[in-house]
């Protein structure tokens, strides 16, 4: 039965008994009488008086409407001041009102609306960012062998062949606004445009020229790609720089490939020694060559001006045996005969009323006057003395001779 029915029991009210009898029961507390002491306490604390007793013309409600109004003022300093921002240096602040774009500051203090209003964005334009390519180093310093992602590394080149590249990419912030609103994900659209740049770029060459000396030319080429893409896109990022960390076959076939590789290194350096073996060997026959040549024009010109020489030498006799026929006779025999006996290593000696104890040292003779001959001429010769037009008789000949005709006389 409810406690209001006719009949019922009062006992069974919620609040208790309000009368005079209430027994054991407890009243619940009286709303009034809650606020009204917290409005003295806050009171007290803010310089009114306490005990719910106003003085003056103040009414009841004037205290908590000051406080609302200090709290209120507060609360708006706080608000204002939560607007105060610092953009610091390398950095651009990206303004914007309920979600739209609205002014891109410069590094320095500046002032927005607060929140939920206006909000800023703060994007780092300096700072130089790196996508990996084909490999994740992890951070740990491993470079590109600290982690190989083969479905971003394998590519195929012109010639058919599928090689291993690890490449890293460096970049910047261009553009904070176009970083932040043009493009959802710019850094995944950066990886994107990368890997189909350098895969385009790889394509279009064979597997030697990605491996050896195409590194530098697939490298620009690809950034110029990217940033087109990018410009295109309208990301708000600059690529400054590609470096291919590592163009390798697949480990499937690097064994062969390295043994290739290997062979042709043999090649080549057998190639080089073949032309260094070359170009020492042919200047020289060269020289020889000029040498002999060199050679063969001197002895002409000399046998041809000794021909002249003989020949003006001839035609100078003959003016002068013309002139005086005999004496160039005599001359003539006289030099011949000096020409001939001076090769020979006999010695004629003519003396009258000799006998065979004549002594001739002919060996002294001859090996001195082969030394003198050969120091005046540089060839050994003997040097005869003419004496009458009929006998060749050196000096220690004739002496030998003087004192045997004295001996006889005697």
């Amino acid at each position: 039965m409810a406690w209001n029915e006719p009949g019922g029991s009062r006992d069974n009210d919620p609040w208790g008994n309000r009368g005079g009898n209430r027994g054991n029961k407890q009243s619940p507390p009286d709303l009034d009488e809650m606020i009204r002491k917290m409005q003295q306490k806050l009171g007290g604390l803010f310089g009114g008086k306490g005990g719910g007793r106003s003085e003056g013309p103040k009414g009841p409600g004037t205290a908590p409407a000051k406080i609302i109004g200090v709290i209120a003022g507060i609360a708006v300093v706080v608000w204002v001041a939560t607007g105060i921002y610092i953009v610091d240096e390398g950095t651009r602040g990206v303004v914007t009102r309920f979600g739209q774009y609205v002014d891109t500051t410069l590094p320095g203090p500046h002032w927005h609306i607060p929140v939920p209003i206006e909000a800023v964005q703060v994007v780092n334009v300096e700072q130089i960012r790196t996508v990996e390519i084909g490999y994740r180093s992890g951070g740990g310093g491993g470079g590109a062998q600290a982690g190989s992602i083969s479905n971003e590394a394998l590519m195929l080149t012109k010639d058919e062949n599928i090689i291993n590249v690890k490449f890293a990419v460096q970049y910047k912030v261009k553009d904070a606004r176009d970083y932040l609103f043009n493009t959802r994900d710019p850094d995944a659209a950066l990886r994107q445009a990368t890997e189909s740049a350098v895969r385009d770029a790889v394509g279009k060459n064979n597997m030697d020229f990605v491996l050896k000396e195409g590194r530098s030319e697939i490298g620009a080429r690809a950034i110029e790609m990217i940033q087109k893409t990018l410009d295109r896109y309208g990301a708000g990022l600059q690529v400054s720089s590609l470096n291919m960390q590592d163009a390798q076959p697949p480990e499937e076939v690097q064994s062969a490939f390295l043994d290739a590789v290997k062979s042709r290194e043999d090649e080549q350096r057998l190639i080089n020694e073949a032309e260094a073996y070359a170009n020492d060997v042919i200047p020289k026959a060269r020289g020889g060559a000029a040498r002999q040549i060199e050679e063969a024009n001197g002895y002409k010109a000399q046998v041809v001006a000794q021909a002249k020489g003989e020949a003006s030498r001839f035609d100078q006799v003959l003016t002068e045996y013309q002139k005086a026929p005999k004496v160039m006779r005599d001359r003539l025999y006289i030099e011949a005969m000096e020409s001939v006996l001076s090769k020979s290593s006999k010695v004629m000696v003519d003396v009258k009323g000799g006998n065979n104890l004549l002594y001739l040292p002919l060996d002294r003779i001859t090996q001195r006057q082969g030394q003198a001959g050969s120091s005046a001429t540089g060839s050994p010769a003997i040097e005869p003395q003419i004496l009458d037009g009929s006998s060749v008789i050196p000096s220690d000949v004739s002496r030998a001779r003087d004192s045997l005709r004295a001996r006889e006389q005697r």
